[in-house]
Order: C-alpha cells, then structure tokens, then sequence
C-alpha cells in the first residue's frame, strides 16, 4: 500500500481530472441526448430520420471505434484538436446515444392524452414538449438514465488508455510503465478512487428518484 501513499497527488491529480471528464460529458451528454430523443419523437420525417439513423448508428458502435474515428478521422478534414477535446467529444457522442433512447422509453411512459391536451389547448410541438413532456419524462427516466451516465463514469477509463493523459488510468500507466510501481497495488488504488466518483453519483440518483416518485 505504499505505492498509493507515497504517489497519494497523482492519485488525486488523476481524480480530479477524470471528475473533470465525467461531469463534462454527463452534461453534454445529456443536452446532446436530449436534443436526438426530441428528433426521434418529431412529427418531422426527416428529423426522426435523422435522430433514429444517429441513434442505431452509434449504439452498435464500439467506444473505441468512435474514438479512433474521431480522432484519426477529423484531422483529416482539417478539425485538430488535443485528444482531451477528441475523446470527450467521443464519449459525449457515444453516450448520448443510450440517454436517448432511455429518456425515450420515460416521454413513452407518459399517457398520450396530455400531450393531445396541449395541442388542443395551442402549445406548438416545442412548447409541449418542454412544459409537458421532457419535464415528467425526466422524472419517469431517472433510473435508466442514471444507470447510462454511471456507465459513462466507468467508460471515462477508456480515454487514459487513448492517451489523455493525466487522468486515473493515464497516471496508472505512468507509474507501472515508466515509474516500474507495483501493478496490483496501483490498480486497487485507482479502482478506489472510481468509486468515491460512482458510488455518491448512485446515492445521489436514488435520492433523485425518491423524490421524483413524492413528485408524481
């Protein structure tokens, strides 16, 4: 257990960028997914078109393949960028995917005769859909959602091995690679630092649910 004492702010250093990196692509992450779920429930052909094409296109995509696509492929057409800015985007593109669709399966649960209700009463599509819709959709999709940005925290490891750098899983190449560290020692630590990140982000998504289930 030295090797987590004696390295305790690369440890630390490596949290709080990971932290950094999971709060920055739960929130774009979920803005992006957002956005798709209101393209794919659209009275607009094209755009359900497109939120359906985008959603079926990156879930059965590998994270990784999304990653070297972002960030071998972008280059290519002139769009350079650190890998910090190329692996949260991927990250934020993959996982909206699956917010997506779970915030989807929340707005299916809601009876269909509130949202005829509002367009009886004059709300256009984008008016229900923000003072109806989303708002008892989100309370509805907590859990799944929940379980999707938890995911996303874990998935964040993948960027350390992309080359990041920094980050938990960057530092722990670091020390086993160049710094020769105990392999074993260094892995429980960073496996102890990820969960103080998803183990309140669990306890804070229950509390949520309780009380969106007082709400409804």
């Amino acid at each position: 257990m030295n090797v987590i004492t004696d390295n305790l702010d690369l440890f630390f250093q490596g949290f709080a960028k990971t932290l950094g990196i999971c709060i920055i692509c739960m929130i774009g992450s979920l803005i992006l997914g957002t956005l798709v779920a209101a393209c794919r429930i659209s009275p607009v052909a094209p755009l359900r078109g497109v939120g359906s094409l985008y959603v079926n296109f990156v879930r059965n995509c590998p994270l990784t393949v999304v990653l070297f696509f972002i960030a071998f492929g972008l280059p290519e057409i002139g769009i350079n960028q650190s890998y910090y800015v190329f692996g949260c985007t991927a990250l934020i593109i993959y996982t909206a995917a699956f917010v997506c669709e779970a915030l989807r399966s929340g707005i299916n649960a809601i009876p269909t005769g509130q949202a005829e209700a509002a367009r009886a009463i004059g709300l256009t599509f984008g008016q229900n859909l923000r003072e109806v819709v989303l708002p008892q959709a989100f309370r509805t999709a907590i859990p799944p959602v929940g379980s999707v940005i938890i995911a996303m925290f874990k998935n964040s490891a993948i960027l350390g091995a992309f080359g990041v750098g920094g980050d938990l899983l960057g530092n722990a190449i670091l020390l086993t690679s160049s710094r020769g560290q105990d392999p074993t020692a260094v892995y429980l630590g960073i496996g102890f630092f990820f969960l103080m990140i998803t183990i309140p982000a669990g306890l804070l998504l229950q509390f949520l649910e309780r009380k969106a289930a007082i709400l409804r």
